[in-house]
């Protein structure tokens, strides 16, 4: 019991902890060996006492800098999984000081005190850099809500564990407080801060009616929520659970480094032995043999290999999330950097998913108003998204009593008896399609512009067409530009929208190719025929946001998901979450993986590079421990800080 008490008091030591101690060690380290250099202990023990002096010195900043990881090479001894650095550092130090059975030969007691403090250094630098990446991905875990607010019977606030919301309870979300569960606003109107979510800065206006997303900062007006998921359902969540699996899925390039380091371990523990010794009974030199292996111990460390190259991976990951972009472990981030085609479907990802009137084409001598107003009131019932796209774009308010005789013709459109507003006439009105003209005998034109035409007839006279169409988002004609900006070949559209829609679209947009009227069935169809076109060193990334688009996003060699306001299949079924529905962020998280993957292969042909030509020299006895450390420790820094640029982002 004492033991396991011991064992969990020492993993409390705090990085502030560990970099106090290491710095102690360093100021000891650093007067012991100026009293050694400037020959104070020759002169106090003379030799070979000098020798035997510097070794009980340097022994304490040894044991002060290094005793954790000395115990960590134990512990993994003792569990059979020796070959790791923890094994090599204690090797080489321990080693480094039993030279000292050796008097006659020069001290290495400091270069063996040097290679435990610079690979502690070291290791401080990892945890700093680790500590920096994770900031971005660590606001991400702040957005989890403590409570939510209930109403109880005397109209107090009462707070609650978010898991034991029923879905359709009314919460109250007060200015500051974080909306703790997806719902619907049914009273109040407020500011919503969503930049822990999505990374965009400027607040939402949200009011009665609209959908909320848990993880926002409610900023201005109280609000009344009714809740539509359970919280172990909602967006706060899913996103939580996104980003503590991301770590678990490695890249290829990062699993062959990990199966590099077990094979390569044992291999240099056993050359650096084979050196000591071979040469030590070829020549009797066993103290030069013996410091020549020990020296190439050193080097052969794979620090730098199994540090960086983990750390920029988690850069880029936690470099992604701060323009909004999710990406769920590294194997994707290393394939998001090998995308060369981006499949994406039409309505929700590159347009808005939403309906609105783009144009009002009267007839000679009539009044826009006149159109649309008498449209609107036509369809004051009808709960179709185009009629709510036609009520949303008139600004009067509908007197329903007005209204009489409704009809609705199935495909086709709409009629009704308008009364006049001073209940003078009463006006039969026709809104719908050429079909709906037809069949009533009116005579109709068409429209040069691409969307839903829908004609106006008054009493049997032609006034008019409004045209109705998904609009493009703003940033959609940007995001194909920058797509063939950072080397994607093509972009392909993929709708189930009409031919003509699609190729407005696309022409609008500089697709490169797009296939319009697709099931959900074709669209993987297509995808399959796309994938089949792709070589080897290249990938397909997809990007969509419904549900009907979870088997594509599956597929694709890359899934990309719409993430605010898409679907949860399309979420789940996702390698990449756009949290803040921008496809414009595409092109800047293919960006980062690029240059992620850049600065991994760096840190491999660096590392590698380096210790390669250090070994060969230690082999030949021309490298010393001092140029070990820098081999080992110094190599390893160097890669850290080349591999803390992946978490920096470029606009």
């Amino acid at each position: 019991m004492a033991d396991q008490k011991k064992r969990k008091r020492r993993k409390k030591e705090t990085q502030e902890q560990k970099l106090r101690r290491i710095l102690i060690a360093l100021v000891i380290f650093a007067v012991i060996f100026a009293i050694d250099e400037l020959g104070t202990l020759k002169v106090a023990f003379d030799d070979p006492g000098c020798v035997y002096a510097s070794f009980v010195l340097y022994l304490v900043p040894f044991v002060i800098a290094g005793h954790d990881v000395l115990r960590k090479a134990y512990s993994n001894i003792r569990r059979g999984k020796a070959f790791d650095e923890s094994f090599l550092m204690a090797v080489a130090t321990i080693g480094a000081f039993a030279m000292v059975l050796f008097p006659d030969t020069d001290p290495h007691m400091a270069e063996g005190a040097a290679v435990m403090l610079f690979y502690q250094v070291g290791e401080l630098f990892q945890a700093y850099a680790v500590g920096k990446s994770r900031k971005s991905i660590a606001a991400m875990m702040d957005i989890a809500p403590d409570y939510a607010n209930i109403e109880g019977e005397n109209g107090e606030l009462e707070q609650v564990d978010p898991d034991e919301v029923a879905v359709g309870s009314v919460i109250v979300v007060k200015p500051g407080e974080r909306i703790p569960i997806d719902g619907t606003i049914i009273e109040g109107a407020t500011q919503l801060d969503t930049a822990a979510l999505t990374g965009e800065s400027v607040p939402r206006h949200a009011e009665t009616g609209a959908d909320v997303i848990s993880g926002c900062i409610n900023m201005t007006g109280l609000i009344k929520v009714r809740t539509t998921k359970p919280f172990g359902e909602s967006t706060v969540s899913r996103i939580l659970e996104l980003v503590e699996n991301a770590s678990e899925k490695k890249a290829k390039t990062e699993n062959f480094i990990t199966r590099f380091a077990r094979v390569y371990t044992p291999a240099v523990t056993g050359a650096a032995a084979l050196l000591a010794l071979g040469g030590g009974l070829i020549t009797g030199a066993w103290s030069d043999w013996i410091l020549r292996g020990l020296t190439f111990l050193v080097v052969s460390c794979p620090c730098a290999l199994v540090i960086s190259v983990p750390l920029s991976f988690f850069g880029g990951i936690g470099g992604a999330s701060r323009i909004g972009v999710l990406v769920k472990g590294s194997n994707y981030l290393e394939s998001l950097a090998e995308v060369d085609t981006v499949v994406f479907d039409k309505t929700g990802t590159l347009t808005n998913g939403t309906f609105n009137v783009v144009a009002i084409h009267p007839e000679s001598g009539i009044d826009p108003d006149y159109v649309l107003s008498h449209a609107a009131y036509a369809e004051a019932f009808s709960d179709h998204p185009i009629a709510l796209s036609v009520k949303a774009a008139y600004t009067g308010e509908i007197d329903r009593n007005r209204i009489r005789d409704v009809q609705e013709e199935s495909g086709h459109g709409v009629v009704a008896r308008v009364v006049e507003e001073t209940q003078a006439a009463e006006h039969v009105v026709l809104v719908g399609n050429d079909k709906l003209m037809r069949a009533h005998g009116e005579t109709w034109h068409d429209c040069s512009l691409t969307g839903t035409i829908l004609h106006v007839s008054v009493d049997g006279r032609y006034v008019g067409h409004i045209v109705i169409a998904d609009v493009v988002k703003d940033d959609a004609a940007q995001t194909i530009r920058d797509l063939h900006a950072c080397g994607v070949r093509r972009c392909v559209m993929l709708t189930g929208d009409r031919e003509e829609v699609a190729a407005a679209v696309a022409d609008q947009l500089g697709i490169d190719e797009f296939h319009a009227q697709l099931l959900p069935a074709d669209k993987v169809e297509r995808v399959e025929a796309l994938l089949s076109s792709e070589d080897a060193k290249h990938k397909l990334a997809f990007v969509g946001d419904g549900i009907n688009d979870a088997p594509v996003l599956t597929r694709a060699d890359v899934g990309i998901a719409m993430g605010a306001m898409g679907s949860d299949a399309a979420i789940e079924a996702a390698d990449v979450v756009l949290m803040d529905d921008k496809p414009s962020n595409i092109s800047r998280a293919i960006r980062i993986a690029r240059k992620t993957m850049g600065i991994v292969w760096q840190n491999i042909v660096f590392a590698l590079a380096v210790k390669l030509l250090i070994l060969a020299l230690a082999a030949f006895g021309i490298a010393n421990m001092w140029l070990a450390v820098f081999g080992d420790v110094g190599v390893a820094i160097i890669a850290i800080l080349n591999a803390m640029r992946a978490m920096h982002v470029e606009n």
